[in-house]
């Protein structure tokens, strides 16, 4: 049996990082071995403690979360949980993080709630089991991005669906910025909490060719417009009312998650068939999974990322083991690869929304 995830609580709340703790501790699988109160006692905590996983506040006194962050992904690379308000500046610095390289992000819990940071235990030690992508030399800045011209590029009758989880938020800019601006009409679902997914659009929005939106429902699906499920009680499918478009429905979670993959590749397997490509990236679970082999049996390409480029290698990893993975590819070719897929035959094809 394997040790527990040692973990190192950051946030200058004393009341905060008493219930972080506690209910940490609480998973036999995982041992709090510090807390700090800013980042000056958490770089010696650091240091003596040589935690596994850290949890960080956004908002400190003296350095912030993310100033904090930048150093440790540049001194002493680890998985770092981010812990934020879930406010649209909260959600703002969050976003910030998982592109520096943040595990992931969790937030803080209203007054009340049930069951705050319900799944952070499951979070920390997916974390730890990560430790691997972290020894390696410190993250650089980002290549520029490399979008297809639009002149270069017509888009066949296809529609894409990408669902992705823990790590998604720098593997989609990633693909998205190889995007142009004429793109097929792409869905995505990524599991976030209900008020980030607005920031999320709006900040792939500035970073990507494509115009990149929360989706509404009965928003039409167009070319050159990319559509991000809205996080909290609805889950994001494809229908076609007069012409194809999303659809924002009202059900219980799926796989644990509202919205869930699932549900988004279920639907565009039955509204596309073998005029779609399907892709999973990062997250943990085994969410889309089944959808992904429900597309591919529809006659859809499909596309899992490799185990190297993941964050977590899980929802990849089960639709590769159950058949839905026709190719599995790097996270940086995986943009070039749709567009290969997507694109027009010499002959012409109609386009999706004609």
């Amino acid at each position: 049996m394997s040790a527990p995830a040692r973990v190192l609580v950051v946030d200058d709340s004393p009341t905060m990082r008493g219930l972080i703790s506690a209910i940490l501790n609480s998973d036999p699988d995982v041992d709090v071995v510090g807390q700090a109160g800013d980042a000056m006692e958490a770089r010696a905590a650091i240091k003596q403690l040589n935690p596994d996983v850290v949890t960080l506040d956004i908002e400190m006194p003296n350095m912030n979360g993310l100033e904090f962050l930048e150093k440790i992904m540049t001194l002493r690379p680890m998985p770092v949980i981010m812990v934020s308000t879930m406010t649209h500046r909260g959600a703002e610095a969050t976003l910030a993080a998982l592109e520096i390289g943040a595990f992931d992000c969790v937030g803080k819990p209203m007054p009340g709630e049930a069951n705050p940071f319900g799944d952070l235990a499951e979070k920390v030690k997916a974390a730890a089991r990560s430790q691997h992508r972290y020894n390696r030399a410190p993250r650089s800045e980002p290549p520029a991005s490399r979008t297809v011209p639009t002149s270069d590029f017509r888009v066949g009758r296809k529609i894409v669906a990408i669902g992705s989880s823990t790590g998604g938020v720098e593997a989609l800019i990633t693909v998205l910025q190889k995007f142009p601006r004429n793109c097929p009409p792409t869905v995505i679902t990524q599991h976030m909490p209900p008020t980030f997914t607005k920031s999320f659009a709006e900040r792939l929005n500035r970073l990507c060719e494509p115009v990149v939106e929360e989706a509404t429902d009965g928003a039409r699906l167009e070319i050159g417009k990319v559509y991000l499920a809205p996080g909290g009680e609805r889950h994001l499918q494809v229908a076609n009312v007069a012409a194809p478009c999303c659809r924002l429905v009202e059900r219980p979670p799926v796989n644990g998650h509202r919205p869930s993959v699932d549900v988004l590749f279920d639907s565009v397997a039955e509204l596309a068939g073998r005029s779609a490509v399907g892709v999973i990236l990062t997250g943990m679970g085994r969410d889309g999974a089944a959808g992904l082999l429900k597309m591919r049996h529809a006659g859809a390409r499909t596309i899992g990322q490799d185990e190297k480029s993941c964050v977590v290698y899980g929802m990849p990893r089960v639709a590769h083991e159950l058949g839905a993975v026709e190719r599995q590819l790097p996270l940086a070719a995986i943009g070039e690869e749709i567009l290969k897929l997507t694109a027009a035959r010499k002959e012409g094809i109609e386009h999706v929304t004609s």
